[in-house]
Formats: structure tokens, sequence, C-alpha cells
């Protein structure tokens, strides 16, 4: 959570500083946006490269720890398509790319933002903000009412990081592997999802 507010304090401060035109002329190339996206990438594919739980899970679990992030997949792009038919003015593309964040808000807010623009990206920040600080208020709610996998298919690719501790404290430690394997399969879609569904 602390995370989350630092991303969002320098977001607000990006805001204002271009909104009072003290920003260098430098910063606002829109190269610069693009080497950032690079550098995430990198990152992102070293995070997941290097990540060992991915294969200890697989053989603790078998294949059928892969229906997980399956169903995430296919209950957040069902979620977001009933969703969209309430939002005027935006495609049911648009309103995917934003739900393939998958709370993942750095990465897709940017991908999005060199797309479509920034207001469809702060909007992807703001949406995928909500989803991860959704898992860190609610998780006991989640449990006792949809099961212990619940708060593992709502975090989407912060399973593996922010909201690890959370899970394993109301879902039981168990369920940690399940998380982080969740986590870096979901965290290795979004750019993959995201862009796709711009492209269309």
């Amino acid at each position: 959570m602390k995370q989350s507010l630092i991303y969002i304090l320098v977001f607000a401060i990006g805001v204002v500083l271009a909104l009072l035109e003290m920003m260098p002329d430098a910063l606002l190339d829109g190269d610069i946006a693009t080497w950032v996206l690079y550098a995430l990438l990198f990152l992102v594919g070293m995070q997941i490269g290097s990540g060992k739980n991915l294969f200890a899970a697989l053989r603790r679990f078998g294949w059928s720890i892969t229906l997980v992030p399956v169903a995430t997949t296919a209950g957040t792009f069902a979620g977001v398509a009933l969703v969209s038919l309430l939002i005027p003015g935006r495609s049911l593309t648009e309103c995917l790319s934003v739900g393939a964040g998958f709370a993942y808000y750095s990465l897709s807010s940017i991908l999005i933002t060199e797309f479509r623009g920034a207001e469809l990206g702060t909007v992807a920040l703001l949406a995928n903000i909500m989803r991860e600080f959704s898992v860190l208020v609610l998780a006991p709610w989640m449990v006792k009412y949809f099961g212990k996998l619940a708060p593992v298919s709502a975090g989407g690719a912060t399973t593996m990081d922010t909201t690890l501790p959370i899970i394993t404290r109301y879902s039981g430690t168990e369920y940690g592997v399940i998380a982080l394997f969740h986590g870096m399969i979901i965290d290795f879609s979004v750019p993959l999802w995201v862009t796709f569904f711009l492209n269309l």
C-alpha cells in the first residue's frame, strides 16, 4: 500500500508541475516515455526470468495451477465487457485495454498513454490502483464470501508482490505459491494484452 501511495504522489507531482509549466521541455518529449517503457519491459522480463518459484509451483501443484490466471483473465475481460456498456464515449477495446492492466498500473498506464493519450492512461492508472487497493482492504471479505482463491484473482499482477502478504494471511500460507505463480503469469501477460487491445 505504501508503494501505491508513492506512485500516486509522484503522478500528482508530475501533473501539477506540467500544469504550472515547470517541466523542462526535454522531459515533455514523447521519446522519453517510450524509452522508459522499454526499460520497464526489460525489468519485467528479468524479474520473471529470475523467478525460481515459478517452476517450484509447477512441480508442486501440476499444470492445473495454470487455470487460476486463465480464470482471472477470462473473468476480468467478461466483467470489463459488461461495464463497458455503461460507459459512454469509450469503445470496448479501450475498456479492455484498461482492464488488461490487471493492477499493474505503472506499466499499463504508460502503454495506454503512448497509444491513446494521457486521458485514457490516467483512467488506467486509477482503475488499476483501485484494483490493488480493493484486495488490500477487502481480502477478508473476499475469502469469506467467495473462497480462498478470490483475493488471488482479484489481485491480478500484484499477487507476486504487494498483495502477497495479505493473501497468505487470509487465504493461508499454502496459497502463497499459487499467488506467486499467478502474479508472474499475469505480470507477463499485461503488455501483451494491453497492446493487443490497443491495436484492434
